[in-house]
This record gives C-alpha cells, sequence and structure tokens, in this order.
C-alpha cells in the first residue's frame, strides 16, 4: 500500500446519511414484508404512508440542507399562485460539500422512486387498486423532492453562473482600468 496516496474520502455526515437512508429504507421494507405479518389494509397504508411522510420531511428540511446545501419550499402569494422558493449556501460552501455525501443524497432519492415505480408496477399486474393508492401517494411524495430539489440545484448552479460572471467582469474592468491608469 502506497503511504502517499490520498485517504479515500469519507462521509463527512454519516448520521444524517443514516437517517437519510432509513426513513427510504423503512418505508419500502414495510410495504414490502408488511403484507407477510399483516392482513389489514388500514394498518399498511397508515404506516407506509406515515414512514414515507417521515422520509418527506427528513430529505426536505434536513438532509437536503446538510449533505447537499439545498433547501426549497413552495409559498401560495397573495393572488393565489405557486411560487417556489429556493435557498442554497454561498459557493464556497458549496464547493466544500462532500462528494460522497452528495452522491448518496441523489441516488437513494432517484432509486426510491424507481423502487415505488416498480412496487406500482406489480400492483398493477396483481389487479391492486388499493396497494396502488399506496404506492401512489408514497411516488408522489418522493417525485415532489426531486422536482423540488432538482430546480434548486438548477437556480444553484445559476446563481453560480452568474457569480463567475460577475467576477470575471468586475476583474476584466479593474485591469482594464489599472491599464490606462498607468499610462
Amino acid at each position: 500500500m502506497d503511504l502517499n496516496q490520498p485517504a479515500e474520502e469519507n462521509y463527512a455526515n454519516p448520521k444524517t446519511c443514516f437517517f437519510h437512508v432509513l426513513f427510504k429504507a423503512g418505508s419500502l421494507a414495510f410495504y414490502i414484508l408488511s403484507t407477510l405479518f399483516f392482513d389489514s389494509f388500514v394498518i399498511i397504508f397508515v404506516v407506509t404512508v406515515l414512514l414515507a411522510a417521515l422520509d418527506f420531511w427528513v430529505v426536505k428540511n434536513v438532509s437536503g440542507r446538510i449533505l447537499v446545501g439545498l433547501r426549497w419550499w413552495n409559498e401560495i402569494n397573495d393572488l393565489g399562485e405557486s411560487v417556489w422558493k429556493f435557498e442554497c449556501l454561498d459557493q464556497e460552501s458549496l464547493a466544500r460539500m462532500n462528494k460522497k455525501d452528495s452522491w448518496l443524497f441523489w441516488w437513494t432519492l432517484y432509486i426510491t422512486a424507481v423502487a415505488w415505480i416498480v412496487l406500482g408496477i406489480f400492483s398493477l399486474i396483481r389487479f391492486q387498486a388499493d396497494y396502488l393508492l399506496v404506492v401512489g401517494v408514497c411516488l408522489t411524495l418522493s417525485v415532489a423532492n426531486i422536482v423540488g430539489f432538482t430546480k434548486c440545484r438548477k437556480d444553484a448552479k445559476k446563481q453560480i453562473q452568474q457569480f463567475a460572471t460577475q467576477t470575471l467582469a468586475s476583474r476584466f474592468s479593474s485591469t482594464l482600468q489599472s491599464a490606462f491608469t498607468v499610462v
């Protein structure tokens, strides 16, 4: 083993990563395994949706902010229109975000939605409309986070580009001014 080789990057926020994955895995595992233990659709529906709602809240309000530095919400303005609001860390902080944390955040976000889609297809094949309702609610919560964070990430990239453009323009103008003041 080469001692000069840099150590592999670890998770910067292992507890946040754990809970980010826990609620996703919990809702999926409960839904999949619940038919083995419960005959009541109501129990399966309530517990699965509750776990998916907890996952939605944790991702939207905790792990999204800590793991990728993004936060989003939706407001209704005075005219009754839906307005998306986005927040992101400053450019320096975003550049210092842990790549493993970010990778885990985005991949689990997408994989969870794909898993709910697959479970929905199984419910359709088995003609279980009631279980399709559970999958639909959970998929909606998962897709809402995907849409919110994707829009937030695009907004953050736009802010970074604007910052870079402004910085380059100001440096260019100051360089140009200093060149003419010397003469």
